[in-house]
């Protein structure tokens, strides 16, 4: 699988949005999710501005397989068949810690059973997506964060390939949607952090960016991205995208 390259609109300032970054974990931690681009956050049905989605990756992306077990890593299929272990403790952990509201307030999202059959493929297009993470990976970190909301985009490639990238913020993501189930899609990719990396490294090429994920619809025009045991600062993480 070709490097996924994105062209981004970088500000020269770094705007906080009012996180701390929660602790590191390991010998590499990605900046708090913040915003590094001039623009406001886009609406429903708002096209992203120029410059901001990644230009058109080439045919055939998925690396001739369309199969997401014979790309992903033994470790990161481990992870992902400890998903239910991951809900739980996840939002256990949340709860109490003081955050059970914040946690309940957020229905559907942070159910583990919300997935929908049907319709998983989103349309190409722009969209509005937020960042979830419960839990901790590291004793003292935060076990609740709620980022505010950023943009993402997804994209379907002459090859057929479905690309989902988050294309703002401070943490982002890129990489390929792979079919499952009748409910559910395999997200493979990796994260480009901070302002200064203008592109994204490929699943396997620095395995601390590595993400391998559970990708559902959970309402009309509503999906999430659940990565049980990311490599940094929660048990779960879930990106949640919408129009």
């Amino acid at each position: 699988m070709r490097t996924l390259v994105a062209v981004a609109s970088l500000a020269a300032l770094l705007a906080a949005c009012g996180e701390t970054a929660p602790p590191a974990a390991g010998p590499a931690a990605p900046p708090a999710d913040v915003d590094t681009s001039s623009p406001a956050p886009m609406r429903p049905g708002t096209p992203a501005a120029p410059g901001q989605t990644p230009a058109p990756p080439a045919e055939g992306e998925q690396g001739g397989t369309a199969d997401w077990r014979q790309v992903v890593s033994a470790a990161d299929a481990a992870n992902l068949g400890r998903l239910d272990q991951a809900w739980r403790l996840g939002r256990a952990e949340a709860e109490d810690n003081g955050f059970a509201d914040k946690v309940e307030a957020l229905g559907p999202l942070v159910d583990p059973n919300a997935g929908q059959a049907g319709r998983l493929q989103p349309a190409p297009g722009a969209y509005r997506c937020r960042t979830i993470k419960l839990g901790s990976n590291s004793p003292g970190g935060l076990a609740y964060l709620e980022y505010p909301w950023f943009r993402c985009s997804v994209e379907l490639t002459p090859g057929g390939d479905l690309i989902l990238t988050k294309t703002n913020g401070s943490q982002r993501t890129r990489g390929l949607l792979y079919p499952d189930t009748d409910n559910r899609l395999i997200f493979v990719g990796a994260q480009a952090w901070g302002a200064d990396e203008t592109g994204y490294p490929r699943y396997g090429q620095q395995p601390i960016r590595d993400q391998v994920g559970v990708f559902e619809r959970i309402g009309s025009n509503r999906w999430r991205l659940v990565i049980p045991w990311p490599k940094v600062d929660s048990k779960l993480e879930i990106l949640e995208l919408t129009r």
